[in-house]
C-alpha cells in the first residue's frame, strides 16, 4: 500500500484558507493539516517533524504549504523551512499569502495576454497604476510588473502612508522599482490615471476604486483588470467575465479583464503548482515567481 500524499498547511494568521484546502484536495492530497497562528519561530520544528518521520522516500509524498496575509511574512516562513531541511529530509515547499502569488501573477500574466494581442505590445515602458496597491494581491502584482520593466506607482485610496511604506518595502525586499502615489482624492486619481497605460484594480472585495467618471480621464489606458468579484466592481464598467472587452476610457482604446477572466488562470496556476509539488522527485520550493512564469505560460 503506497503511503499516503500529505501537506502541512502553516499559516500566521487563525484560520488557514478554505479556497487553499479545497485546491490542496483537488490537487491529490489525501491529508491536509491546517496549523494556525503560527509564528516564525515555530516553522523549523513544525517542518523538521514533518520531514523526519516519514524517511528519505515519504517526504517525497509530503508538502508544506504557507499562507497568511503578508507577503513578506511568507517569504521568510518559506526561507525558514528551506533552511530547517536535512537532505535527504528534504519536502517541497509552496508560499502563497492569500492567494497573492498566483492572483498577482495571473493578473499580470492576462495584462501581458491583452497588450499583446490587442495593441501588439509588452509592459516594458508602461506606466502601471496599482490601486489598492497596498495589500498582498497589489504588492505582488507590482513586484512583477516592475520585473519585467514597466514603471510602476502603488497607490492607496485610504492612506498615502502605506502607499509610501509598501513601495519602500517591496523595494528594498524584492529589487523592485516602484513609486508611491496618492490616490486619496479624486482629484488625485485624475492626475495619476491620465498617464496610467495599465490599472491594476487590486482593493478589497466590494470596493470601487474607479468610477466611470475618472476612467474617461484615462487618455493613455490601454488595459485595466480588476480582481474584486464582490459587487460594485473595482473598476466601473469592467464585467467579471469580461477578457479582452473594449472598456470606456478617455483613450478610446482600453480594453478590460474581470475578475473571473483572472480567476481562470489563478485557479489553473495554484492548481498547477500543487501538481508539480506531487509529482516532483526533487524538493521545490515555490514563490511568486515560479507563480508568474506558470501563468504565463497559462495565459498564452
Amino acid at each position: 500500500m503506497e503511503r499516503p500524499f500529505i501537506l502541512h498547511m502553516f499559516t500566521p494568521t487563525k484560520n488557514v484558507s478554505p479556497f487553499d484546502v479545497n485546491m490542496a484536495a483537488d490537487a491529490g492530497y489525501n491529508v491536509i493539516v491546517p496549523y494556525g497562528d503560527v509564528t516564525l519561530d515555530q516553522v523549523g520544528p513544525l517542518t523538521q517533524d514533518a520531514i523526519f518521520s516519514r524517511g528519505p522516500k515519504g517526504v517525497k509524498r509530503t508538502g508544506i504549504f504557507i499562507g497568511g496575509r503578508e507577503i513578506g511574512m511568507a517569504a521568510d516562513m518559506l526561507d525558514s523551512a528551506r533552511n530547517a531541511m536535512v537532505p535527504p529530509f528534504e519536502v517541497s515547499v509552496f508560499a502563497d499569502p492569500s492567494g497573492a502569488f498566483t492572483t498577482a501573477a495571473a493578473m499580470v500574466a492576462c495584462v501581458e495576454q491583452q497588450l499583446k494581442k490587442a495593441h501588439q505590445t509588452d509592459l516594458k515602458g508602461k506606466t502601471v497604476v496599482v490601486m489598492g496597491g497596498t495589500g498582498p494581491v497589489g504588492a505582488a502584482a507590482a513586484v512583477l510588473a516592475s520585473s519585467v520593466g514597466a514603471s510602476v506607482k502603488i497607490a492607496s485610496h485610504t492612506s498615502a502612508n502605506r502607499a509610501r511604506m509598501t513601495s519602500e518595502v517591496v523595494n528594498a525586499r524584492y529589487g523592485a522599482h516602484t513609486e508611491p502615489a496618492e490616490a486619496t482624492s479624486d482629484s488625485q486619481k485624475t492626475s495619476l490615471i491620465g498617464r496610467a497605460h495599465v490599472i491594476l484594480a487590486a482593493a478589497k472585495a466590494g470596493i470601487r476604486v474607479l468610477s466611470a467618471e475618472r476612467l474617461m480621464e484615462a487618455g493613455e489606458l490601454l488595459v485595466a483588470a480588476d480582481v474584486n468579484a464582490v459587487p460594485p466592481a473595482g473598476i466601473e464598467g469592467l464585467g467579471v467575465m469580461d477578457d479582452g472587452k473594449p472598456l470606456k476610457a478617455g483613450s478610446g482604446k482600453a480594453v478590460g479583464i474581470g475578475a473571473l477572466a483572472v480567476g481562470n488562470v489563478k485557479y489553473q496556476c495554484q492548481r498547477g503548482l500543487f501538481d508539480d509539488m506531487l509529482q516532483a522527485e526533487k524538493p521545490l520550493y515555490l514563490d511568486f515567481r515560479d507563480a508568474f512564469a506558470a501563468a504565463r505560460r497559462l495565459a498564452a
